[in-house]
Protein backbone atom coordinates (compact mmCIF):
# COMPACT_ATOMS: atom_id res chain seq x y z
CA UNK A 1 0.00 0.00 0.00
CA UNK A 2 1.60 3.70 -0.98
CA UNK A 3 2.02 5.67 1.66
CA UNK A 4 -0.60 8.62 0.02
CA UNK A 5 -3.42 5.28 -0.20
CA UNK A 6 -2.88 4.47 3.76
CA UNK A 7 -3.10 8.75 4.31
CA UNK A 8 -6.75 8.39 2.88
CA UNK A 9 -7.57 5.38 4.52
CA UNK A 10 -6.60 7.31 8.03
CA UNK A 11 -8.32 10.43 7.30
CA UNK A 12 -11.23 8.34 6.14
CA UNK A 13 -11.26 6.43 9.56
CA UNK A 14 -11.09 9.98 11.57
CA UNK A 15 -14.09 11.22 9.56
CA UNK A 16 -15.58 8.72 10.28
CA UNK A 17 -14.94 9.03 14.15
CA UNK A 18 -15.55 11.87 14.31
CA UNK A 19 -19.32 11.73 12.65
CA UNK A 20 -20.12 9.32 15.20
CA UNK A 21 -19.33 11.14 17.94
CA UNK A 22 -21.89 13.89 16.94
CA UNK A 23 -24.69 11.36 16.36
CA UNK A 24 -24.39 10.23 19.80
CA UNK A 25 -23.93 13.85 21.10
CA UNK A 26 -27.13 15.00 19.62
CA UNK A 27 -29.20 11.67 20.26
CA UNK A 28 -31.73 12.20 22.69
CA UNK A 29 -31.52 10.68 26.06
CA UNK A 30 -32.61 7.66 26.82
CA UNK A 31 -36.44 8.09 28.96
CA UNK A 32 -36.05 5.93 32.18
CA UNK A 33 -38.06 2.97 32.00
CA UNK A 34 -39.32 3.43 28.62
CA UNK A 35 -37.92 1.34 25.34
CA UNK A 36 -36.59 3.51 23.03
CA UNK A 37 -37.46 2.30 19.48
CA UNK A 38 -34.86 2.32 16.09
CA UNK A 39 -35.76 3.94 13.08
CA UNK A 40 -37.98 2.62 10.69
CA UNK A 41 -36.27 -0.46 8.91
CA UNK A 42 -33.21 -0.61 11.13
CA UNK A 43 -32.29 -4.12 12.91
CA UNK A 44 -30.77 -2.40 15.77
CA UNK A 45 -32.91 -3.87 18.83
CA UNK A 46 -34.52 -1.41 21.43
CA UNK A 47 -32.86 -0.66 24.71
CA UNK A 48 -35.78 -1.77 27.21
CA UNK A 49 -34.85 -1.37 31.30
CA UNK A 50 -37.06 -4.22 32.87
CA UNK A 51 -36.39 -3.21 36.11
CA UNK A 52 -37.57 0.05 35.66
CA UNK A 53 -40.46 -0.80 33.54
CA UNK A 54 -43.91 -0.92 34.80
CA UNK A 55 -46.08 -3.79 33.26
CA UNK A 56 -48.89 -2.46 30.96
CA UNK A 57 -51.36 -4.01 32.65
CA UNK A 58 -50.75 -1.92 35.21
CA UNK A 59 -49.68 1.36 32.98
CA UNK A 60 -53.49 0.59 31.69
CA UNK A 61 -54.94 0.69 35.08
CA UNK A 62 -53.63 4.05 36.38
CA UNK A 63 -54.37 6.82 33.66
CA UNK A 64 -53.43 10.23 34.20
CA UNK A 65 -55.26 11.66 37.06
CA UNK A 66 -57.05 14.86 35.63
CA UNK A 67 -58.57 16.41 38.97
CA UNK A 68 -59.71 20.18 37.03
CA UNK A 69 -62.51 17.79 35.03
CA UNK A 70 -62.99 15.95 38.87
CA UNK A 71 -63.59 19.55 40.29
CA UNK A 72 -65.49 20.78 36.99
CA UNK A 73 -68.12 18.04 37.21
CA UNK A 74 -68.44 17.89 41.56
CA UNK A 75 -68.13 21.66 42.21
CA UNK A 76 -72.14 22.22 41.33
CA UNK A 77 -72.88 19.73 43.91
CA UNK A 78 -70.97 21.29 46.87
CA UNK A 79 -72.44 23.67 49.09
CA UNK A 80 -71.64 26.28 51.85
CA UNK A 81 -73.51 25.97 55.18
CA UNK A 82 -74.39 28.79 56.81
CA UNK A 83 -75.28 28.70 60.64
CA UNK A 84 -77.09 30.81 63.08
CA UNK A 85 -77.42 30.30 67.02
CA UNK A 86 -79.48 32.34 69.07
CA UNK A 87 -77.35 31.92 72.16
CA UNK A 88 -73.70 31.15 73.14
CA UNK A 89 -73.03 27.23 71.75
CA UNK A 90 -69.33 25.28 71.68
CA UNK A 91 -68.34 24.65 68.39
CA UNK A 92 -64.71 25.18 68.37
CA UNK A 93 -64.03 23.50 65.21
CA UNK A 94 -66.51 25.84 63.20
CA UNK A 95 -65.25 28.34 61.04
CA UNK A 96 -65.96 31.76 62.67
CA UNK A 97 -68.24 34.09 60.21
CA UNK A 98 -68.07 37.03 62.36
CA UNK A 99 -66.72 38.01 66.01
CA UNK A 100 -68.73 39.46 69.10
CA UNK A 101 -67.80 40.82 72.40
CA UNK A 102 -66.93 38.03 74.83
CA UNK A 103 -68.60 40.38 77.50
CA UNK A 104 -72.32 39.08 76.39
CA UNK A 105 -72.41 35.57 76.92
CA UNK A 106 -76.04 35.90 75.44
CA UNK A 107 -74.85 37.43 71.96
CA UNK A 108 -75.87 35.26 68.77
CA UNK A 109 -73.57 33.34 66.80
CA UNK A 110 -72.60 32.19 63.08
CA UNK A 111 -70.12 30.43 61.35
CA UNK A 112 -70.22 28.13 58.29
CA UNK A 113 -68.76 25.10 57.08
CA UNK A 114 -69.43 22.53 53.60
CA UNK A 115 -71.27 19.87 52.74
CA UNK A 116 -72.76 17.96 48.87
CA UNK A 117 -75.74 17.03 47.89
CA UNK A 118 -76.33 13.21 47.23
CA UNK A 119 -79.80 13.47 45.94
CA UNK A 120 -81.39 15.56 43.69
CA UNK A 121 -84.90 15.89 45.35
CA UNK A 122 -82.03 18.15 47.86
CA UNK A 123 -80.76 15.93 50.61
CA UNK A 124 -77.24 17.24 51.58
CA UNK A 125 -74.43 15.41 53.85
CA UNK A 126 -72.67 17.24 56.30
CA UNK A 127 -70.62 17.12 59.62
CA UNK A 128 -72.85 16.96 63.24
CA UNK A 129 -70.38 19.76 64.44
CA UNK A 130 -71.29 22.09 61.75
CA UNK A 131 -75.11 22.32 62.46
CA UNK A 132 -74.51 21.47 66.59
CA UNK A 133 -76.79 24.54 68.31
CA UNK A 134 -77.83 25.87 65.12
CA UNK A 135 -81.35 27.60 65.36
CA UNK A 136 -81.13 28.45 61.48
CA UNK A 137 -79.15 26.28 58.51
CA UNK A 138 -78.65 28.33 55.37
CA UNK A 139 -77.24 26.19 52.30
CA UNK A 140 -75.91 27.85 49.46
CA UNK A 141 -75.61 26.07 45.81
CA UNK A 142 -72.21 27.24 43.45
CA UNK A 143 -74.66 29.25 41.63
CA UNK A 144 -75.59 31.61 44.21
CA UNK A 145 -79.18 30.00 45.01
CA UNK A 146 -79.91 29.88 48.83
CA UNK A 147 -82.25 27.29 50.59
CA UNK A 148 -83.36 27.19 54.21
CA UNK A 149 -82.33 23.67 55.49
CA UNK A 150 -83.49 21.46 57.53
CA UNK A 151 -81.76 19.04 59.73
CA UNK A 152 -83.01 15.57 59.12
CA UNK A 153 -81.01 13.66 61.47
CA UNK A 154 -77.43 13.45 62.89
CA UNK A 155 -75.48 11.07 64.23
CA UNK A 156 -72.94 12.32 67.03
CA UNK A 157 -71.05 9.41 67.30
CA UNK A 158 -70.13 9.70 63.80
CA UNK A 159 -70.27 13.36 63.32
CA UNK A 160 -72.27 13.22 60.36
CA UNK A 161 -75.84 15.29 59.79
CA UNK A 162 -78.46 14.98 57.17
CA UNK A 163 -79.88 18.22 55.69
CA UNK A 164 -82.68 18.59 53.20
CA UNK A 165 -83.67 21.71 51.10
CA UNK A 166 -86.58 22.12 49.17
CA UNK A 167 -85.93 23.40 45.16
CA UNK A 168 -88.43 23.04 42.60
CA UNK A 169 -85.82 21.83 39.61
CA UNK A 170 -83.37 18.91 40.66
CA UNK A 171 -79.87 19.58 42.16
CA UNK A 172 -76.61 18.32 40.93
CA UNK A 173 -75.12 15.57 43.09
CA UNK A 174 -72.17 13.95 43.91
CA UNK A 175 -71.52 10.27 42.91
CA UNK A 176 -70.54 8.49 46.12
CA UNK A 177 -68.02 6.01 45.73
CA UNK A 178 -66.81 2.95 47.85
CA UNK A 179 -64.12 3.51 50.75
CA UNK A 180 -63.27 0.54 50.76
CA UNK A 181 -61.16 -0.25 47.93
CA UNK A 182 -59.10 2.89 48.81
CA UNK A 183 -55.52 2.47 49.05
CA UNK A 184 -52.55 4.41 50.82
CA UNK A 185 -50.93 6.55 48.58
CA UNK A 186 -54.24 7.03 46.02
CA UNK A 187 -54.68 10.36 45.07
CA UNK A 188 -57.84 12.59 46.33
CA UNK A 189 -59.31 15.98 46.21
CA UNK A 190 -61.11 18.04 49.03
CA UNK A 191 -63.57 20.58 48.03
CA UNK A 192 -65.21 23.12 50.56
CA UNK A 193 -64.66 26.70 51.88
CA UNK A 194 -61.97 27.22 53.64
CA UNK A 195 -62.20 30.18 56.40
CA UNK A 196 -66.38 30.30 55.47
CA UNK A 197 -64.84 32.97 52.70
CA UNK A 198 -62.95 30.87 50.20
CA UNK A 199 -65.55 29.80 48.60
CA UNK A 200 -65.09 26.04 46.03
CA UNK A 201 -61.51 25.84 47.17
CA UNK A 202 -60.26 22.39 45.88
CA UNK A 203 -56.71 21.26 47.59
CA UNK A 204 -54.74 17.96 45.80
CA UNK A 205 -53.06 15.55 48.17
CA UNK A 206 -52.85 11.80 48.43
CA UNK A 207 -54.85 9.43 51.11
CA UNK A 208 -51.41 8.71 53.78
CA UNK A 209 -53.30 6.45 56.24
CA UNK A 210 -56.43 4.39 56.15
CA UNK A 211 -58.39 3.39 59.19
CA UNK A 212 -56.79 6.30 61.84
CA UNK A 213 -57.98 6.42 65.41
CA UNK A 214 -58.85 9.73 66.36
CA UNK A 215 -61.53 9.87 68.85
CA UNK A 216 -63.46 6.92 69.50
CA UNK A 217 -61.11 3.53 68.85
CA UNK A 218 -64.19 1.08 68.73
CA UNK A 219 -65.90 3.40 65.63
CA UNK A 220 -63.46 5.65 64.20
CA UNK A 221 -61.50 4.71 60.93
CA UNK A 222 -60.71 7.50 59.27
CA UNK A 223 -59.28 8.50 56.27
CA UNK A 224 -56.22 10.74 56.97
CA UNK A 225 -54.98 12.94 53.79
CA UNK A 226 -52.17 15.52 52.75
CA UNK A 227 -54.55 17.31 50.58
CA UNK A 228 -55.40 21.22 52.65
CA UNK A 229 -57.94 20.59 54.65
CA UNK A 230 -59.07 24.49 56.81
CA UNK A 231 -61.63 25.21 59.16
CA UNK A 232 -64.64 25.69 57.30
CA UNK A 233 -64.16 22.29 55.18
CA UNK A 234 -65.46 20.43 57.45
CA UNK A 235 -68.48 18.63 56.18
CA UNK A 236 -66.90 18.79 52.20
CA UNK A 237 -66.38 15.88 50.28
CA UNK A 238 -63.17 13.86 49.26
CA UNK A 239 -63.16 12.89 46.01
CA UNK A 240 -60.85 10.44 44.73
CA UNK A 241 -59.70 10.42 40.73
CA UNK A 242 -62.68 8.93 39.21
CA UNK A 243 -64.99 11.81 40.76
CA UNK A 244 -66.42 10.18 43.16
CA UNK A 245 -66.77 10.67 47.14
CA UNK A 246 -64.71 8.61 49.35
CA UNK A 247 -65.42 10.62 52.75
CA UNK A 248 -66.38 13.60 54.48
CA UNK A 249 -63.94 15.99 55.85
CA UNK A 250 -64.29 16.35 59.26
CA UNK A 251 -61.07 17.23 61.25
CA UNK A 252 -57.47 18.35 61.13
CA UNK A 253 -54.19 18.85 62.60
CA UNK A 254 -53.30 21.30 64.95
CA UNK A 255 -49.68 20.66 64.84
CA UNK A 256 -49.54 19.92 61.19
CA UNK A 257 -51.11 21.74 58.59
CA UNK A 258 -51.18 18.31 55.89
CA UNK A 259 -52.63 15.62 58.04
CA UNK A 260 -56.04 16.01 57.69
CA UNK A 261 -59.47 13.58 58.36
CA UNK A 262 -62.22 12.81 56.46
CA UNK A 263 -65.58 9.82 57.41
CA UNK A 264 -65.09 6.64 54.80
CA UNK A 265 -68.17 7.25 52.86
CA UNK A 266 -68.93 3.79 53.25
CA UNK A 267 -69.54 4.25 57.32
CA UNK A 268 -71.80 7.43 56.26
CA UNK A 269 -73.58 4.84 53.95
CA UNK A 270 -74.74 2.22 56.23
CA UNK A 271 -76.76 4.99 58.37
CA UNK A 272 -78.18 6.99 55.64
CA UNK A 273 -81.58 5.00 56.30
CA UNK A 274 -81.65 5.41 59.85
CA UNK A 275 -80.61 9.03 59.47
CA UNK A 276 -83.65 9.73 57.01
CA UNK A 277 -86.46 7.48 58.60
CA UNK A 278 -85.74 8.37 62.36
CA UNK A 279 -83.18 10.94 62.76
CA UNK A 280 -80.81 9.22 64.96
CA UNK A 281 -78.57 6.27 64.90
CA UNK A 282 -79.09 3.59 66.86
CA UNK A 283 -76.03 1.15 67.33
CA UNK A 284 -75.75 -2.11 69.32
CA UNK A 285 -73.99 -2.14 72.92
CA UNK A 286 -72.21 -4.73 74.70
CA UNK A 287 -69.93 -3.29 77.08
CA UNK A 288 -66.85 -4.75 76.77
CA UNK A 289 -63.41 -3.41 76.10
CA UNK A 290 -61.38 -5.59 73.62
CA UNK A 291 -57.84 -5.28 72.44
CA UNK A 292 -56.20 -7.05 69.80
CA UNK A 293 -54.68 -10.92 69.87
CA UNK A 294 -51.36 -10.12 69.28
CA UNK A 295 -48.37 -13.15 68.98
CA UNK A 296 -46.97 -11.57 72.17
CA UNK A 297 -50.32 -11.55 74.06
CA UNK A 298 -51.02 -14.83 72.96
CA UNK A 299 -47.60 -16.16 74.42
CA UNK A 300 -47.69 -13.93 77.96
CA UNK A 301 -51.29 -15.31 78.39
CA UNK A 302 -51.31 -18.49 76.64
CA UNK A 303 -53.68 -18.20 74.73
CA UNK A 304 -54.92 -20.85 72.30
CA UNK A 305 -57.32 -19.14 69.61
CA UNK A 306 -55.08 -17.30 67.21
CA UNK A 307 -57.58 -15.18 65.93
CA UNK A 308 -60.36 -13.05 68.02
CA UNK A 309 -60.84 -10.25 70.21
CA UNK A 310 -59.37 -10.54 74.01
CA UNK A 311 -61.98 -9.04 76.66
CA UNK A 312 -59.69 -6.41 78.50
CA UNK A 313 -62.55 -4.88 80.57
CA UNK A 314 -66.25 -5.67 81.09
CA UNK A 315 -68.30 -2.83 82.84
CA UNK A 316 -70.96 -3.14 85.01
CA UNK A 317 -74.55 -3.40 84.73
CA UNK A 318 -74.02 -4.03 81.21
CA UNK A 319 -74.76 -6.91 79.09
CA UNK A 320 -71.62 -8.64 78.81
CA UNK A 321 -71.62 -8.48 82.28
CA UNK A 322 -75.26 -9.60 82.19
CA UNK A 323 -73.80 -12.64 79.82
CA UNK A 324 -71.54 -13.21 81.98
CA UNK A 325 -67.99 -12.45 79.78
CA UNK A 326 -65.15 -11.77 81.83
CA UNK A 327 -61.78 -10.09 81.36
CA UNK A 328 -58.78 -12.66 79.42
CA UNK A 329 -61.70 -14.17 77.44
CA UNK A 330 -61.48 -14.57 73.44
CA UNK A 331 -64.29 -13.76 71.36
CA UNK A 332 -63.64 -15.92 68.61
CA UNK A 333 -67.16 -16.05 67.02
CA UNK A 334 -70.26 -13.95 66.45
CA UNK A 335 -73.46 -15.86 65.62
CA UNK A 336 -70.93 -18.43 63.56
CA UNK A 337 -69.24 -15.99 61.48
CA UNK A 338 -65.07 -15.95 63.01
CA UNK A 339 -63.68 -12.55 64.81
CA UNK A 340 -60.86 -11.63 62.57
CA UNK A 341 -60.44 -8.85 65.79
CA UNK A 342 -61.67 -6.42 68.40
CA UNK A 343 -61.95 -3.94 65.44
CA UNK A 344 -63.76 -6.23 63.24
CA UNK A 345 -65.77 -7.31 66.18
CA UNK A 346 -66.73 -3.77 67.49
CA UNK A 347 -67.78 -2.46 64.24
CA UNK A 348 -70.24 -5.72 63.47
CA UNK A 349 -71.82 -5.33 66.98
CA UNK A 350 -72.46 -1.31 66.22
CA UNK A 351 -74.01 -2.10 62.99
CA UNK A 352 -76.37 -4.33 65.47
CA UNK A 353 -79.85 -2.89 66.57
CA UNK A 354 -80.25 -2.28 70.03
CA UNK A 355 -82.29 -4.97 71.58
CA UNK A 356 -81.51 -8.47 69.20
CA UNK A 357 -79.86 -11.01 70.19
CA UNK A 358 -75.81 -12.47 69.52
CA UNK A 359 -74.48 -15.79 70.36
CA UNK A 360 -70.81 -15.25 71.28
CA UNK A 361 -68.48 -18.07 71.04
CA UNK A 362 -65.18 -17.37 73.76
CA UNK A 363 -62.52 -19.38 74.55
CA UNK A 364 -61.71 -19.34 78.56
CA UNK A 365 -59.55 -21.13 80.26
CA UNK A 366 -58.43 -23.87 77.77
CA UNK A 367 -62.31 -24.42 77.10
CA UNK A 368 -64.95 -23.12 74.35
CA UNK A 369 -68.07 -21.67 75.52
CA UNK A 370 -70.65 -20.04 74.20
CA UNK A 371 -73.07 -17.16 75.81
CA UNK A 372 -76.27 -15.13 74.59
CA UNK A 373 -75.94 -11.40 74.57
CA UNK A 374 -78.75 -8.96 74.63
CA UNK A 375 -77.78 -5.77 72.79
CA UNK A 376 -77.96 -2.00 74.57
CA UNK A 377 -77.95 0.64 73.25
CA UNK A 378 -74.78 2.64 72.09
CA UNK A 379 -74.22 5.73 73.89
CA UNK A 380 -71.92 8.52 72.75
CA UNK A 381 -68.10 7.91 73.85
CA UNK A 382 -67.67 10.60 76.65
CA UNK A 383 -63.91 9.49 76.65
CA UNK A 384 -61.80 12.35 77.43
CA UNK A 385 -60.03 13.51 73.79
CA UNK A 386 -56.66 14.59 75.52
CA UNK A 387 -54.48 13.25 78.62
CA UNK A 388 -54.65 14.52 81.72
CA UNK A 389 -52.06 16.58 83.40
CA UNK A 390 -49.53 14.89 84.99
CA UNK A 391 -50.16 14.45 88.93
CA UNK A 392 -47.47 15.79 91.22
CA UNK A 393 -46.90 12.33 92.66
CA UNK A 394 -43.77 11.70 94.71
CA UNK A 395 -41.81 8.88 93.87
CA UNK A 396 -41.47 7.41 97.33
CA UNK A 397 -40.84 4.15 97.99
CA UNK A 398 -40.77 2.78 94.54
CA UNK A 399 -39.15 0.20 92.86
CA UNK A 400 -37.84 -0.60 89.57
CA UNK A 401 -37.96 -3.60 87.48
CA UNK A 402 -37.11 -5.58 84.11
CA UNK A 403 -39.89 -3.85 82.67
CA UNK A 404 -38.02 -0.22 82.59
CA UNK A 405 -41.20 1.12 85.10
CA UNK A 406 -41.10 2.74 88.50
CA UNK A 407 -43.84 2.05 91.01
CA UNK A 408 -45.83 2.46 94.60
CA UNK A 409 -48.02 1.08 96.91
CA UNK A 410 -51.19 2.85 96.67
CA UNK A 411 -52.38 4.95 99.65
CA UNK A 412 -55.25 7.13 100.15
CA UNK A 413 -53.59 10.55 99.67
CA UNK A 414 -52.80 8.88 96.33
CA UNK A 415 -56.40 7.67 95.85
CA UNK A 416 -57.64 10.84 96.88
CA UNK A 417 -55.49 13.06 95.00
CA UNK A 418 -55.81 10.72 91.18
CA UNK A 419 -59.25 10.12 91.61
CA UNK A 420 -58.81 6.21 91.99
CA UNK A 421 -61.78 4.24 92.09
CA UNK A 422 -61.87 3.10 96.10
CA UNK A 423 -60.79 -0.33 97.15
CA UNK A 424 -58.34 -0.93 93.86
CA UNK A 425 -56.11 -3.04 94.56
CA UNK A 426 -52.25 -2.59 92.78
CA UNK A 427 -49.14 -0.24 92.47
CA UNK A 428 -48.85 3.40 90.83
CA UNK A 429 -46.89 3.84 87.76
CA UNK A 430 -44.33 6.62 89.02
CA UNK A 431 -41.75 6.55 86.71
CA UNK A 432 -41.54 4.68 82.83
CA UNK A 433 -37.74 4.54 81.32
CA UNK A 434 -38.23 6.49 78.10
CA UNK A 435 -36.36 3.68 76.23
CA UNK A 436 -37.75 1.08 77.90
CA UNK A 437 -39.81 -1.62 77.39
CA UNK A 438 -43.04 -0.32 78.86
CA UNK A 439 -42.86 2.70 77.17
CA UNK A 440 -43.14 1.01 73.92
CA UNK A 441 -46.40 -0.75 74.97
CA UNK A 442 -47.51 2.33 76.13
CA UNK A 443 -47.47 2.55 79.64
CA UNK A 444 -47.73 5.92 81.51
CA UNK A 445 -47.15 7.44 84.38
CA UNK A 446 -50.66 7.65 86.63
CA UNK A 447 -51.51 4.61 85.53
CA UNK A 448 -52.55 2.05 88.20
CA UNK A 449 -50.84 -2.03 87.22
CA UNK A 450 -53.40 -4.35 88.64
CA UNK A 451 -51.90 -7.88 87.33
CA UNK A 452 -49.28 -8.92 85.45
CA UNK A 453 -49.94 -12.24 83.26
CA UNK A 454 -53.44 -12.63 85.30
CA UNK A 455 -51.19 -12.54 88.54
CA UNK A 456 -52.74 -10.06 91.12
CA UNK A 457 -49.97 -7.64 92.30
CA UNK A 458 -51.66 -5.14 94.97
CA UNK A 459 -48.08 -4.31 96.50
CA UNK A 460 -44.52 -3.16 94.97
CA UNK A 461 -43.14 -5.96 97.12
CA UNK A 462 -45.85 -8.13 94.90
CA UNK A 463 -45.34 -6.62 91.97
CA UNK A 464 -41.27 -6.80 92.36
CA UNK A 465 -41.82 -10.61 92.48
CA UNK A 466 -43.95 -10.68 89.68
CA UNK A 467 -41.12 -9.00 87.25
CA UNK A 468 -38.05 -10.76 88.70
CA UNK A 469 -39.81 -14.06 87.45
CA UNK A 470 -39.92 -12.43 83.60
CA UNK A 471 -37.08 -14.29 81.75
CA UNK A 472 -35.37 -11.80 79.13
CA UNK A 473 -37.11 -11.45 76.08
CA UNK A 474 -40.82 -12.69 77.22
CA UNK A 475 -43.99 -11.14 76.99
CA UNK A 476 -45.91 -9.75 79.84
CA UNK A 477 -49.53 -8.92 79.86
CA UNK A 478 -50.11 -6.40 82.25
CA UNK A 479 -53.38 -5.39 83.02
CA UNK A 480 -54.11 -1.70 83.64
CA UNK A 481 -56.41 0.87 85.20
CA UNK A 482 -56.01 4.17 83.17
CA UNK A 483 -57.49 6.53 84.97
CA UNK A 484 -57.59 9.21 82.03
CA UNK A 485 -60.48 6.88 80.76
CA UNK A 486 -61.84 5.36 83.61
CA UNK A 487 -61.32 1.72 81.72
CA UNK A 488 -59.16 -1.48 82.03
CA UNK A 489 -56.31 -2.12 79.44
CA UNK A 490 -54.07 -4.78 78.97
CA UNK A 491 -50.61 -3.86 77.03
CA UNK A 492 -48.05 -6.35 76.58
CA UNK A 493 -44.49 -5.47 77.31
CA UNK A 494 -41.94 -7.47 76.23
CA UNK A 495 -38.56 -7.47 78.00
CA UNK A 496 -35.37 -6.45 76.45
CA UNK A 497 -33.61 -9.69 75.46
CA UNK A 498 -29.75 -10.23 76.68
CA UNK A 499 -27.31 -8.71 75.28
Amino acid sequence: MTRQAGALIGLSALVSFLLGLVAAGTRPPLSRGIATLPPSGSQVRPLVVESLQPPASQAAATPAVDFASVAARINAAVVNVDIASRGADDRPRMAPRRRYSTDDVDAPREGSGSGFVIDPSGFILTNHHVVTGADRVTVTLSDGRAFRAEIVGVDEAMDVALLQVHSKTPLPVAPLGDSETLRVGEWVCAIGNPLGVYFHSVTVGVVSYLGRKLFDPSLDAFIQTDAAISFGNSGGPLINARGEVVGITTAKSAQDANIGFAIPIAQVIAVLPQLREHGTVARGYVGWGLTSLTPALRRALQLGPEHGALVQDVASDTPAERAGVRPYDVIVRLDDQPVLGDEDLSRRIASRQPGTIATVDLWRDGALRQVVVKLGIRKVSDVALHALPRADVRAAAHTASPLGISVRDLDDDIVDHLRIPAGMQGVLVTEVDPAGPARLALVRINQVILEINRRHVRSSLEFRSAAAGLKAGEAAALLIYDRSTGQRLICTVVTDPEP
